[in-house]
Protein backbone atom coordinates (compact mmCIF):
# COMPACT_ATOMS: atom_id res chain seq x y z
CA UNK A 1 0.00 0.00 0.00
CA UNK A 2 1.59 3.54 -1.17
CA UNK A 3 2.05 5.50 2.01
CA UNK A 4 1.07 9.26 2.42
CA UNK A 5 4.53 10.74 1.64
CA UNK A 6 5.03 8.59 -1.22
CA UNK A 7 1.79 9.52 -2.80
CA UNK A 8 2.32 13.24 -2.25
CA UNK A 9 6.10 12.69 -3.66
CA UNK A 10 4.29 11.30 -6.35
CA UNK A 11 1.90 14.42 -7.21
CA UNK A 12 4.50 17.06 -6.07
CA UNK A 13 6.63 15.44 -8.87
CA UNK A 14 4.10 15.29 -11.79
CA UNK A 15 3.78 19.24 -11.00
CA UNK A 16 7.35 19.57 -11.19
CA UNK A 17 7.52 17.89 -14.63
CA UNK A 18 4.38 19.04 -15.74
CA UNK A 19 6.62 22.98 -15.26
CA UNK A 20 9.46 21.45 -17.05
CA UNK A 21 8.20 20.25 -19.94
CA UNK A 22 5.51 22.82 -20.77
CA UNK A 23 5.57 25.71 -19.06
CA UNK A 24 3.05 27.57 -20.47
CA UNK A 25 0.40 24.84 -20.05
CA UNK A 26 1.06 25.09 -16.42
CA UNK A 27 1.09 28.80 -16.39
CA UNK A 28 -2.23 28.35 -17.80
CA UNK A 29 -3.32 26.33 -14.87
CA UNK A 30 -1.77 28.83 -12.29
CA UNK A 31 -4.11 31.24 -14.26
CA UNK A 32 -7.14 29.84 -13.76
CA UNK A 33 -6.71 28.26 -10.14
CA UNK A 34 -6.23 32.19 -9.68
CA UNK A 35 -9.75 32.91 -11.70
CA UNK A 36 -11.69 30.54 -9.93
CA UNK A 37 -10.49 32.03 -6.39
CA UNK A 38 -11.40 35.06 -8.39
CA UNK A 39 -14.86 34.36 -8.69
CA UNK A 40 -15.52 33.06 -4.87
CA UNK A 41 -13.69 36.15 -4.29
CA UNK A 42 -17.15 38.30 -6.55
CA UNK A 43 -18.93 36.15 -4.55
CA UNK A 44 -17.96 36.53 -0.89
CA UNK A 45 -17.41 40.30 -0.77
CA UNK A 46 -20.28 40.94 -2.27
CA UNK A 47 -22.30 39.32 -0.17
CA UNK A 48 -20.07 40.84 2.47
CA UNK A 49 -20.68 44.37 1.12
CA UNK A 50 -24.62 43.49 1.00
CA UNK A 51 -24.76 42.45 4.53
CA UNK A 52 -22.41 45.10 5.86
CA UNK A 53 -25.39 46.19 8.14
CA UNK A 54 -25.24 43.22 9.70
CA UNK A 55 -21.95 42.66 10.48
CA UNK A 56 -21.67 39.34 12.21
CA UNK A 57 -23.94 37.81 9.82
CA UNK A 58 -21.86 39.55 6.79
CA UNK A 59 -18.82 37.84 8.10
CA UNK A 60 -19.93 34.46 8.32
CA UNK A 61 -21.06 34.58 4.77
CA UNK A 62 -17.98 35.89 3.12
CA UNK A 63 -16.29 32.72 5.46
CA UNK A 64 -18.81 30.72 4.18
CA UNK A 65 -18.95 31.13 0.57
CA UNK A 66 -14.98 32.06 -0.04
CA UNK A 67 -14.47 28.21 -0.30
CA UNK A 68 -16.18 27.74 -3.34
CA UNK A 69 -12.80 28.98 -5.13
CA UNK A 70 -10.75 26.07 -3.56
CA UNK A 71 -13.48 23.52 -4.43
CA UNK A 72 -13.47 24.34 -7.80
CA UNK A 73 -9.78 24.25 -8.15
CA UNK A 74 -9.66 20.82 -6.92
CA UNK A 75 -12.29 19.36 -9.04
CA UNK A 76 -11.34 20.92 -12.37
CA UNK A 77 -7.59 20.93 -11.92
CA UNK A 78 -6.05 23.94 -11.48
CA UNK A 79 -2.40 24.88 -9.60
CA UNK A 80 -3.01 27.06 -6.55
CA UNK A 81 0.56 28.28 -5.07
CA UNK A 82 -0.25 27.49 -1.44
CA UNK A 83 -1.50 24.30 -1.97
CA UNK A 84 2.10 23.40 -3.96
CA UNK A 85 3.86 24.76 -1.11
CA UNK A 86 2.94 21.38 0.61
CA UNK A 87 2.43 19.12 -1.92
CA UNK A 88 5.73 20.08 -3.91
CA UNK A 89 7.89 19.79 -1.17
CA UNK A 90 7.42 15.72 -0.25
CA UNK A 91 10.01 15.12 -2.94
CA UNK A 92 12.67 17.73 -1.84
CA UNK A 93 11.71 16.44 2.06
CA UNK A 94 12.47 12.91 0.16
CA UNK A 95 15.93 13.69 -1.19
CA UNK A 96 14.14 13.73 -4.84
CA UNK A 97 14.46 17.04 -5.71
CA UNK A 98 16.05 20.21 -4.16
CA UNK A 99 14.78 23.01 -3.41
CA UNK A 100 16.19 24.86 -6.11
CA UNK A 101 14.18 22.49 -8.87
CA UNK A 102 10.86 23.76 -7.07
CA UNK A 103 11.54 27.49 -7.20
CA UNK A 104 10.92 27.93 -10.64
CA UNK A 105 7.48 26.12 -10.71
CA UNK A 106 6.91 28.30 -7.54
CA UNK A 107 7.64 31.62 -9.06
CA UNK A 108 5.56 30.64 -12.50
CA UNK A 109 2.56 29.23 -9.50
CA UNK A 110 2.65 32.64 -7.77
CA UNK A 111 2.58 34.75 -11.11
CA UNK A 112 -0.24 32.90 -12.37
CA UNK A 113 -2.39 32.77 -9.63
CA UNK A 114 -1.60 36.68 -9.19
CA UNK A 115 -2.68 37.61 -12.79
CA UNK A 116 -5.80 35.27 -13.18
CA UNK A 117 -7.01 36.55 -9.93
CA UNK A 118 -6.31 40.11 -10.24
CA UNK A 119 -7.76 40.49 -14.00
CA UNK A 120 -11.03 38.95 -12.55
CA UNK A 121 -11.68 40.81 -9.83
CA UNK A 122 -10.56 44.01 -12.19
CA UNK A 123 -13.07 43.15 -14.70
CA UNK A 124 -15.58 42.59 -11.80
CA UNK A 125 -15.05 46.36 -10.39
CA UNK A 126 -14.73 48.12 -13.76
CA UNK A 127 -18.36 46.12 -14.86
CA UNK A 128 -19.63 48.34 -11.93
CA UNK A 129 -21.91 45.90 -10.28
CA UNK A 130 -22.81 46.87 -7.12
CA UNK A 131 -20.47 49.87 -7.23
CA UNK A 132 -22.64 51.69 -4.63
CA UNK A 133 -22.06 49.16 -1.97
CA UNK A 134 -18.64 48.03 -3.02
CA UNK A 135 -16.74 51.64 -2.59
CA UNK A 136 -17.24 51.68 1.41
CA UNK A 137 -16.95 47.70 1.67
CA UNK A 138 -13.84 47.58 -0.05
CA UNK A 139 -12.39 51.32 1.73
CA UNK A 140 -13.48 49.54 5.46
CA UNK A 141 -11.22 46.42 4.20
CA UNK A 142 -8.21 47.91 2.68
CA UNK A 143 -8.18 50.40 6.07
CA UNK A 144 -7.75 47.36 7.97
CA UNK A 145 -5.57 45.48 5.59
CA UNK A 146 -2.87 48.09 5.72
CA UNK A 147 -2.90 49.04 9.19
CA UNK A 148 -0.80 45.79 10.59
CA UNK A 149 1.44 44.47 12.81
CA UNK A 150 4.31 42.48 11.20
CA UNK A 151 4.70 39.32 13.16
CA UNK A 152 0.93 39.38 13.83
CA UNK A 153 0.28 39.11 10.08
CA UNK A 154 3.31 36.51 9.57
CA UNK A 155 1.54 34.45 11.83
CA UNK A 156 -2.09 35.01 10.15
CA UNK A 157 -0.25 33.88 7.18
CA UNK A 158 1.49 31.02 8.72
CA UNK A 159 -1.75 29.21 10.12
CA UNK A 160 -3.90 30.40 6.64
CA UNK A 161 -1.84 28.54 4.98
CA UNK A 162 -1.71 25.54 7.23
CA UNK A 163 -5.57 25.55 6.87
CA UNK A 164 -5.33 25.77 3.10
CA UNK A 165 -3.09 22.93 3.22
CA UNK A 166 -5.16 20.17 5.55
CA UNK A 167 -8.42 21.35 3.54
CA UNK A 168 -5.35 20.27 0.01
CA UNK A 169 -4.27 17.14 2.20
CA UNK A 170 -8.10 15.85 2.62
CA UNK A 171 -9.01 16.68 -1.68
CA UNK A 172 -5.80 14.09 -2.64
CA UNK A 173 -7.47 11.29 0.67
CA UNK A 174 -11.43 11.59 0.71
CA UNK A 175 -12.36 9.75 -2.30
CA UNK A 176 -16.56 10.36 -1.46
CA UNK A 177 -17.30 13.97 -3.70
CA UNK A 178 -19.36 14.63 -0.95
CA UNK A 179 -17.68 14.24 1.97
CA UNK A 180 -14.38 16.23 0.38
CA UNK A 181 -16.95 19.12 -0.62
CA UNK A 182 -18.07 19.28 3.04
CA UNK A 183 -14.52 19.25 4.50
CA UNK A 184 -13.15 21.93 1.97
CA UNK A 185 -16.14 24.17 2.96
CA UNK A 186 -15.53 24.08 6.36
CA UNK A 187 -12.15 24.03 6.73
CA UNK A 188 -11.80 27.08 4.33
CA UNK A 189 -14.17 28.83 6.64
CA UNK A 190 -11.85 27.87 9.35
CA UNK A 191 -9.42 30.11 8.04
CA UNK A 192 -11.66 33.08 6.41
CA UNK A 193 -13.34 33.84 9.71
CA UNK A 194 -10.49 34.47 11.81
CA UNK A 195 -9.05 36.76 9.43
CA UNK A 196 -6.08 34.96 8.53
CA UNK A 197 -4.20 35.92 5.27
CA UNK A 198 -4.13 34.48 1.92
CA UNK A 199 -1.38 35.79 -0.37
CA UNK A 200 -3.55 34.70 -3.34
CA UNK A 201 -6.70 35.95 -2.24
CA UNK A 202 -5.24 39.44 -1.05
CA UNK A 203 -3.84 39.76 -4.72
CA UNK A 204 -7.25 39.92 -5.31
CA UNK A 205 -9.18 42.13 -2.76
CA UNK A 206 -6.26 44.72 -3.46
CA UNK A 207 -6.56 44.32 -7.18
CA UNK A 208 -10.43 45.51 -6.43
CA UNK A 209 -9.61 47.83 -3.92
CA UNK A 210 -7.11 49.60 -5.90
CA UNK A 211 -9.53 49.89 -9.12
CA UNK A 212 -12.14 50.85 -7.08
CA UNK A 213 -11.02 53.51 -4.69
CA UNK A 214 -7.70 54.54 -6.60
CA UNK A 215 -5.42 57.28 -4.60
CA UNK A 216 -8.08 57.77 -2.26
CA UNK A 217 -5.89 54.79 -0.35
CA UNK A 218 -2.26 54.74 0.61
CA UNK A 219 -1.18 51.93 -0.85
CA UNK A 220 2.93 51.81 0.41
CA UNK A 221 2.53 48.95 2.92
CA UNK A 222 0.75 46.77 0.78
CA UNK A 223 4.41 45.37 -0.99
CA UNK A 224 5.06 44.75 2.59
CA UNK A 225 2.14 42.97 3.08
CA UNK A 226 2.19 40.89 0.45
CA UNK A 227 5.60 39.72 1.43
CA UNK A 228 4.58 38.73 4.78
CA UNK A 229 1.59 37.21 4.04
CA UNK A 230 3.28 35.06 1.38
CA UNK A 231 6.05 33.84 3.46
CA UNK A 232 3.65 33.26 6.21
CA UNK A 233 1.83 30.70 3.60
CA UNK A 234 5.35 28.73 2.72
CA UNK A 235 6.19 28.40 6.24
CA UNK A 236 2.59 27.11 6.96
CA UNK A 237 2.68 24.79 3.94
CA UNK A 238 5.91 23.67 3.67
CA UNK A 239 7.18 23.47 7.27
CA UNK A 240 4.02 23.64 9.83
CA UNK A 241 2.32 20.54 7.97
CA UNK A 242 4.60 18.92 5.64
CA UNK A 243 7.57 18.20 7.77
CA UNK A 244 5.07 16.27 10.26
CA UNK A 245 3.16 14.84 7.58
CA UNK A 246 6.26 13.32 6.31
CA UNK A 247 8.05 12.43 9.98
CA UNK A 248 4.12 10.89 10.11
CA UNK A 249 3.92 8.41 7.02
CA UNK A 250 7.50 8.42 5.98
CA UNK A 251 9.24 4.83 5.39
CA UNK A 252 10.69 3.34 8.48
CA UNK A 253 14.73 2.92 8.58
CA UNK A 254 15.45 -0.82 8.10
CA UNK A 255 17.89 -1.98 11.27
CA UNK A 256 20.81 -4.20 10.66
CA UNK A 257 20.70 -6.94 12.36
Amino acid sequence: MISDVDMLCKLGKIKYQLMKTDPLRFFVRAFMAGAYLGLAAILSYTLGALLSDHSVVGKIAVAGTFGIGLVAIIYLGAELFTGNCFVTIMPVLKKKLKVRDILPMWITCYIGNMVGIAFICFLFIKGGSQEAIMTPYLKGIMEAKLHFNAVELLIRGILCNFIVCVAAYSGVKVKDDTAKLIIVMILVMTFVLPGFEHCVANGGIFAMGMTQLGNTVDWSLMPLHMLLSTIGNIIGGSVLLAVPVYMMFKAPKEKNM
